[in-house]
C-alpha cells in the first residue's frame, strides 16, 4: 500500500489501526512535508515584498518532496526489521544476530534521514519568519515548532532502531540535528514586528 496515495481520512485510520505501520516515524516525516509546505504558502505569499521569496519557496518545496519520500520508506524499512525479528527464531547464532542488527540498522536510516529533514525546515522556518510576511509569520513559526518535534521523534526513533550506544555516532547526529530544529524554533518564535 502507497501510504501517501490514500486519502488523509485512510492514511489516518492506518496511523490508528492495529498494524506496526505507519507509525512514529511515517507521522514525523508527513509532519515534517506539512511544515515545509508551510514554508512554501508563506514564502509564495510574500514575493511581492521579499526578492528571495521564489527561492525560498523553491526550497521548502524540495524539503517537502524529500520528507515525503520518507513516509513509506520509514514503513517498508520498519516493517523488514520487523520480517528480520521473526525469522530470527529460525535458527541460532551470530549470523542471525548479524542479520538482524543490520535490519534494524537499516530501520534507524529514514528516522535519520527524517530529523537531518526536519532541522532543515526548521532551519528554513527561521528565515521565513524573519523576511516572510509578518501577517503570516505565526504560520512559518508553526512550521518550526512541528519540523522540531519531527525532528525530535525522528532522534528518538535512531535510537530505538539502533539499540546500540548512546554515543554511536549515528544517534548523536540525529539528537544533534534534534538540538538545531528546537533552537531554530524558539528563535523563530521570538522573532517580533
Amino acid at each position: 500500500m502507497a501510504l501517501l496515495d490514500l486519502p488523509l481520512r485512510e492514511f489516518l485510520d492506518e496511523v490508528a489501526a492495529e498494524g506496526t505501520t505507519p507509525g512514529g516515524g511515517s507521522v514525523a516525516a508527513l509532519v515534517t512535508a506539512f511544515a515545509a509546505g508551510l514554508l512554501a504558502k508563506v514564502a509564495r505569499a510574500s514575493a511581492a515584498t521579499w526578492p528571495e521569496a521564489a527561492g525560498i519557496a523553491a526550497q521548502a518545496e524540495s524539503l517537502r518532496a524529500r520528507a515525503s519520500a520518507l513516509v513509506q520508506a520509514d514503513a517498508d524499512h520498519y516493517e523488514a526489521a520487523l520480517r528480520a525479528r521473526g525469522q530470527s527464531g529460525e535458527g541460532q547464532g551470530a549470523r542471525l544476530d548479524f542479520e538482524l542488527g543490520q535490519a534494524y540498522a537499516k530501520a534507524a536510516e529514514p528516522p535519520l534521514e527524517i530529523a537531518q529533514a526536519a532541522s532543515d525546515v526548521a532551519l528554513l522556518a527561521l528565515t521565513v519568519a524573519q523576511s516572510g510576511d509578518p501577517a503570516l509569520r505565526a504560520d512559518a513559526v508553526t512550521a518550526a515548532l512541528l519540523a522540531a518535534a519531527a525532528a525530535k521523534a525522528g532522534a528518538e526513533l535512531v535510537a530505538v532502531n539502533l539499540t546500540a550506544s548512546a554515543d554511536d555516532p549515528r544517534v548523536l547526529g540525529a539528537a544533534k540535528v534534534a538540538e538545531e530544529a528546537a533552537r531554530a524554533a524558539e528563535t523563530a518564535r521570538a522573532v517580533r514586528d
